[in-house]
């Protein structure tokens, strides 16, 4: 009977996240496919969106990365390895960056503010970009580093592994026989993966009208983006994409954290709304 009545909370629940799409949001995407419905979208999630102050995401961070009880959510660090327990947790809004005094270069001293599509992709301190809530999130100081400019990626269990944070998330090298040869990636835990899929094709599709001039910002970003407005992305990373949305499906956490941003800045992630939109756009556009 309990587990009858636990799902029957998460259903409701799961209906009443879903509820906070205002309505007839997306009508005009209806019968659009490919390049058309991503520019549709592109109209309706740039039309209000209210730009941040960078120093507004610390504040912002306790209403869409909670985990509970004051915990940040930190998506480089929880949950911790299998067997393993957590040897530390963020408190809110305690342990910010900005609270501490030179914390020492080792993981779990603080979190900060992590563009999960590094901000040399895209040419620095540019808003909205900059304070873009839909690609930042609050991470592990020390993992954040380590991560630094690189893509994400799957790394390659042959090579030489630089870096295990302790949820498991790992820098290593990547060969994808595509075009690239080696390069190296940060692959957060399966857990996430969706969400910073989910998160990229956000990002092409907020930046349409920018996001073709980026490929040559960095040596990271030329080897991930196309150097167009369309697919966005080179091939080999739209199907990286489409395999990280499709092995970790939309979370409650990502329809919590969707709503509460909406609140934030007034537009939404619509690829977390509906994941049919990622198999109209580019799939399509991948075959």
């Amino acid at each position: 009977m309990k587990r009858i009545l636990l799902f029957i909370v998460a259903i409701i629940l799961h209906i009443n996240s879903y509820s906070q799409i205002p309505q007839g949001y997306y009508d005009s995407t209806i019968g659009k496919s490919g390049y058309e419905l991503k520019t549709e979208l592109y109209k309706i999630i740039s039309k209000n969106h209210k730009p941040l102050s960078y120093n507004a995401l610390w504040t912002a961070f306790e209403r869409t990365d909670m985990l509970k009880d004051s915990i940040i959510w930190d998506m480089y660090s929880y949950p911790p390895i299998k067997g393993y327990i957590n040897p530390y947790t963020y408190k809110y809004p305690t342990d910010e960056e900005r609270k501490k005094i030179k914390p020492r270069n080792e993981e779990g001293q603080c979190y900060n503010r992590e563009h999960s599509f590094p901000k040399s992709w895209f040419g620095g301190e540019q808003k909205p970009m900059y304070t873009d809530l839909f690609h930042i999130y609050p991470t592990d100081k020390k993992v954040n580093s380590v991560r630094e400019n690189y893509p994400y990626g799957n790394y390659d269990i042959k090579k030489p592994l630089l870096y295990t944070s302790q949820n498991g998330s790992k820098l290593g090298y990547c060969r994808n026989a595509d075009s690239l040869g080696d390069i190296i990636v940060f692959e957060p835990i399966d857990e996430y993966k969706g969400d910073f899929a989910r998160t990229y094709f956000y990002m092409a599709t907020r930046y349409q009208d920018k996001i073709a001039g980026w490929k040559n910002n960095s040596i990271y970003s030329s080897q991930v983006l196309a150097g167009n407005n369309s697919t966005v992305y080179q091939t080999w990373y739209i199907k990286l994409l489409l395999e990280w949305h499709k092995l970790d499906p939309v979370s409650s956490k990502e329809i919590n954290r969707n709503n509460a941003v909406y609140l934030k800045q007034l537009n939404r992630n619509p690829f977390i709304d509906s994941t049919n939109f990622v198999e109209r756009i580019w799939k399509s556009k991948n075959k």
